[in-house]
């Protein structure tokens, strides 16, 4: 306990207030009372009352009443024995209530003292309780400081820091710029050397070029008379050998088609033929239809009635005029 607390103990209340005394006081009370309860409960000695003889008078004559003397000291006996049990009870009923009001009084002293109690453990307790709050708070304020201590350092020293490696990134920025500048530089000297060396070689090579040239375009220029004479006497003879075998493919299919009787002169049908190089036929399309479909289908079906068609043996002939061709159904012509 506190020396706070034991003051507010040994001043809160006067001392003949005090729980003690008051359960002293009260337990004499109570043996008081029943002391004189006692005391007047017991028997009195009192004499007998006299005996008194009376006689009625009255206007008619009535016999008087025999009124037996012997008696009446019995009867005033009972009547003051009964007066006395009630008086007995009456003390008795006084004492007990006497008893009761001072159980209760001591009751109340006992919930008074209780409460006090209460009142001043709940007064300790708040007084305990802000005491712990203001030393939360106390303690909570300088943690507070403390962190916005640290934090003020952390910071202190983040941007020291970042000023150190802002200054090395400088310097070190400084000194790549340097260092590319010599070697711009260097590289720029270096190209200029080269630059001239290959001017000077291209020089001489375009000198040879030119005369390398103009060596290669005579010999070209031969090759190429040659080759054209060539050329001419190849395309003569492809085209001349085509213009043969297309005349026979005309002739084979012109044998081979039947048109309708609802043919007229103004249709024609033309189709893509695709043959292989051994004369087989590979594919045929209808191109453009006369508008027509017996007329069409005819034409469809003569081109694919020929098991073989006649190609040439050469295959580039075969390749340039006879690999893919279009021909035109016409009643007046092949073509």
């Amino acid at each position: 306990m506190t020396n706070r607390e034991r003051k507010v103990t040994s001043t809160g209340t006067p001392p003949w207030k005090s729980p003690v005394a008051l359960s002293l006081l009260l337990h004499l009370v109570i043996v008081l009372v029943a002391v004189t309860g006692w005391t007047w409960s017991s028997p009195s000695h009192e004499p007998p009352p006299r005996s008194i003889s009376a006689r009625l008078i009255s206007q008619q004559p009535e016999p008087s009443p025999v009124v037996d003397t012997r008696d009446q000291p019995d009867r005033d006996q009972q009547r003051r024995a009964e007066q006395e049990r009630q008086r007995i009870e009456e003390e008795r009923r006084k004492a007990e209530e006497a008893r009761r009001q001072a159980e209760a009084q001591a009751r109340e002293v006992e919930r008074r003292k209780a409460e006090e109690e209460r009142k001043r453990q709940e007064a300790l307790a708040r007084e305990r309780e802000a005491k712990a709050k203001e030393a939360a708070r106390q303690k909570a304020e300088a943690e507070a400081k403390e962190r916005a201590r640290q934090k003020a350092e952390e910071e202190r020293k983040r941007q020291e820091d970042a000023r150190k490696k802002a200054e090395e990134e400088r310097r070190r920025k400084e000194e790549q710029a340097r260092r590319e500048r010599e070697e711009a530089e260097r590289r720029k000297a270096e190209a200029e050397r080269k630059r001239l060396e290959a001017e000077r070689r291209l020089r001489e090579q375009q000198l040879e070029a030119l005369a390398e040239e103009a060596r290669r375009a005579e010999e070209a220029e031969a090759l190429r008379q040659q080759q054209a004479a060539a050329a001419k006497a190849r395309e003569a003879q492809m085209l001349s050998e085509s213009e043969k075998y297309q005349a026979l493919i005309r002739e084979r299919l012109s044998a081979a088609w039947y048109p309708p009787s609802s043919a007229t002169e103004e249709m024609t049908a033309r189709l893509q033929i695709t043959l292989l190089p051994t004369g087989e036929l590979a594919d045929v399309r209808l191109v453009s239809g006369s508008g027509n479909a017996a007329f069409d289908n005819s034409a469809l079906s003569a081109v694919r009635s020929l098991n073989r068609y006649p190609v040439p043996d050469d295959r580039e002939t075969f390749e340039r005029y006879f690999r893919q061709f279009t021909i035109e159904f016409n009643p007046r012509r092949l073509r």
